[in-house]
């Protein structure tokens, strides 16, 4: 495939979130990626269509996803997944709500490591859960959490930790070791984790994804993990993702609520799900080594023409985090970028307190596209 081909018009033609609502200006923002959609799902959009597959969920479709996503988790996770502890439901968030309202203690605060995924921090709000930030520490070459905040944050009222990995806005690949330090922590605060695992296709050679629920069986004990093809093969429209169980306790407790917690993904949702499952992985490597490419020329690029930006190469997802401190600019760095370059990268003040320094970069677009928004972000810093 030809990535460097892609043009704005065409992007535009599509007429994507992404591409069509800041008309004129080079996106950078909602996580989307520009380079179409791996063949295997569109041939299995195109049968489930031709079939007329748009009644309830069936059966077999269900059973379909269930198997291929375990046969995913143990070619590239090595994790044994049973498939009845697979359950449907229709995007990540849905899940994070149903982690929140059935599986943390009621009234019980969500600890949230930041910079975050923005809706992360408002749909605690919405379910009337106080929210504790706890901000992550920055290294000369990354990121960690920080144990004795989450301790802190646990000892006043936190319930349930959000763990991201790979980690949006910030890229992390979470080693076992750290994973296993985190779940002593949150095991001996009797606290629960929701693991959010939508971006564990898509990490770099140099990193591996591990499930925090397949660290050990503490982690296992406390864990809702959720995840989906969504992010990886460019499918969230199409409403599909998985939560996986990983305890007895938490089984029981579904099968128990089973009206309740009776969830159904769009039916187009689950075919492209399993068709990335069963037959993505030859166009995600391709996607993978591009992604790679330009995770690194993002890094060459910011030091020529944003010299003082603070950009640690991520080791998984295709979204870069840009500490604009240095520039002293003005108010908020995507409000300017977005007037004075016509660039719009997601602003990070919605990432967490603390964060409206930076800046969240969408770097999964054709190399000339990201070449000219970096040029064009400098330009105008250079003018000012």
């Amino acid at each position: 495939m030809s990535f460097d081909s892609i043009t704005p018009a065409q992007l535009r033609d599509v007429g994507s979130v992404k591409w069509s609502l800041f008309p004129g200006k080079t996106p950078a923002f909602v996580a989307e990626m520009d380079f179409g959609i791996a063949p295997p799902i569109t041939q299995a959009l195109h049968d489930a269509v031709d079939n007329g597959a748009f009644g309830y969920l069936p059966p077999a479709t269900d059973l379909a996803l269930r198997e291929a996503f375990t046969g995913w988790a143990a070619d590239r996770y090595d994790w044994q997944v049973d498939p009845d502890d697979v359950k449907q439901i229709s995007d990540v968030i849905q899940a994070f709500q149903v982690a929140i309202e059935h599986f943390s203690e009621p009234g019980s605060a969500i600890v949230l490591p930041t910079p975050a995924y923005m809706p992360f921090l408002t749909v605690p709000a919405v379910m009337n859960r106080r929210i504790i930030q706890v901000p992550m520490l920055r290294t000369e070459t990354g990121w960690e959490y920080d144990l004795d905040a989450l301790d802190r944050a646990f000892a006043d009222g936190g319930g349930m930790l959000i763990l991201c990995n790979p980690h949006n806005p910030i890229g992390r690949v979470l080693r076992r070791d750290e994973m296993a330090a985190i779940g002593e922590v949150v095991e001996r605060r009797g606290a629960r984790v929701f693991s959010d695992e939508i971006h564990a296709p898509l990490v770099y050679a140099d990193q591996r994804h591990v499930p925090y629920a397949s660290v050990n069986e503490v982690n296992a004990g406390h864990t809702l993990t959720a995840t989906s093809a969504s992010k990886a093969f460019n499918l969230p429209g199409l409403k599909a993702a998985q939560v996986v169980l990983s305890n007895d306790a938490d089984r029981k407790y579904w099968s128990d609520n089973a009206r309740a917690l009776h969830f159904e993904a769009s039916n187009l949702g689950v075919v492209a799900n399993t068709a990335a499952y069963t037959g993505g992985g030859a166009w995600l490597a391709e996607v993978l080594e591009y992604l790679d490419g330009n995770r690194r020329l993002l890094g060459e690029l910011v030091a020529e023409h944003l010299p003082g930006v603070r950009y640690t190469a991520p080791e998984g997802t295709y979204l870069g985090w840009l500490d604009c401190s240095a520039l002293e600019l003005p108010g908020s760095p995507a409000e300017f970028f977005a007037d004075s370059a016509d660039v719009v990268p997601t602003d990070g003040a919605l990432c967490g307190d603390g964060n409206a320094h930076a800046v969240r970069f969408n770097f999964a677009t054709p190399r000339p596209i990201m070449e000219q928004a970096i040029r064009a972000m400098g330009e105008a810093v250079r003018a000012r």
